[in-house]
């Protein structure tokens, strides 16, 4: 099989990140040809370091990557699966081309991530098109009824291999003994003054690491306007803080598997947070008229229905907190009371989670079954 994925980059690394895992995946485990369309090469760079991000096309990792320019090139075959990630709108004439194809193609609208009741009964609807092609709506999600997530096959077994010593080392990171090792990857942020004052302030030593991002001009703000290069650290009072280079996707998830606690961003960073099965904060993107509280209370009410009520509401209250609702510091101080509670909640999570199809094979499956 030959399958077609549209990506577009709007402002951040999530549409990029999940199309680039899927597009791996599927080729890694499902045996297929996928040619992966993106418009800006810059920005899966830095997830990949070996991309050229000059090249028209080139293979990684058996993908063949093409660049998308708004010159859409002649003669492109249709693929027998077209995968629209995120309505990113494809090319007129590749469209047109669809309609003409002797074979038929199934072409799918992938969604953005949501924990919101009404995807189940969107997820896998229908959507006419004038061209006759046969066009559905795919969402990723968290329960059966959905296209569940991203996920390799020998994800959770790497995970519990993991030894994160010698990785730390090549990162120039060496924690304190008994410190608390946490990672920060967020948009820009107003509560994180408060979380960093509530760190240095805590009888427990932490020890800090941010990957460069948005976040850095809050990280420096908060030490007073000092300008911190990857691999320097600061400390103040318990906390210490170590900027890391911006890391490659793989790396990212190491990173993840490292840390004591994970704070991330967005869509691609939330899941594998979610597969790292540690404790973690998520800082959803900010939509207009804070519609993106609404999908943050929404997975909440999912992520903690099986903790007793004062451990789940420590635990909405910080989430809440980091994205603007609440005091950052004392939500933090009460989430630390059940500590122990949170740890095996994220491992429990994650169980729960991996006992559902991952999206690569629901997609598959998905295909064989319109066959």
């Amino acid at each position: 099989m030959h399958w077609d994925i549209f990506c577009r980059v709007v402002d951040n690394y999530g549409d990029i990140g999940v199309t680039w895992r899927l597009a791996r995946q599927l080729v890694a485990e499902h045996g297929l040809r996928v040619r992966l369309w993106v418009d800006e090469l810059a920005a899966l760079a830095r997830l990949c370091p070996e991309t050229d991000a000059q090249a028209a096309r080139q293979m990684l990792c058996g993908v063949d990557v093409c660049h998308w320019s708004p010159l859409w090139p002649g003669g492109v075959a249709v693929a027998d699966l077209v995968i629209e990630a995120f309505a990113c709108e494809l090319p007129e004439a590749y469209v047109t081309a669809m309609g003409q194809r002797a074979q038929p193609v199934l072409w799918l609208n992938l969604e953005y991530l949501s924990g919101e009741a009404w995807v189940e009964g969107c997820h896998a609807l229908p959507s006419p098109q004038a061209n006759g092609v046969a066009k559905f709506f795919f969402f990723p999600g968290f329960t059966p009824a959905t296209g569940g997530l991203l996920r390799e096959t020998d994800l959770l077994a790497r995970r519990q291999a993991w030894q994160a010593g010698e990785f730390l080392q090549r990162l120039g990171v060496q924690p304190a003994l008994g410190a608390r090792l946490i990672s920060l990857f967020a948009y820009e942020n107003a509560a994180l003054p408060a979380w960093l004052e509530a760190l240095a302030q805590a009888p427990q030593p932490s020890h800090l690491l941010a990957p460069e991002g948005r976040i850095l001009g809050d990280v420096q703000g908060w030490l007073g306007g000092q300008t911190l290069l990857p691999g320097e650290c600061r400390q103040v009072g318990q906390l210490r803080i170590q900027l890391l280079p911006f890391l490659a996707q793989d790396d990212y998830d190491r990173l993840l598997w490292s840390c004591d606690f994970n704070a991330v961003r967005g869509e691609d960073s939330f899941v594998r947070a979610q597969w790292a099965a540690r404790p973690m904060l998520w800082h959803i993107y900010p939509q207009a008229e804070d519609v993106h509280l609404d999908k943050l209370e929404a997975f909440l009410d999912r992520y903690v229905a099986h903790l007793p009520v004062v451990q789940a509401e420590s635990l909405r209250n910080m989430w809440l907190a980091w994205n603007g609702r609440g005091d950052m510091r004392q939500a933090w101080e009460d989430y630390l009371r059940y500590w122990p509670a949170h740890r095996q909640h994220a491992l429990d999570w994650a169980a729960q989670l991996a006992r559902q199809d991952d999206l690569a094979a629901a997609l598959v499956q998905f295909y064989r079954n319109w066959l």
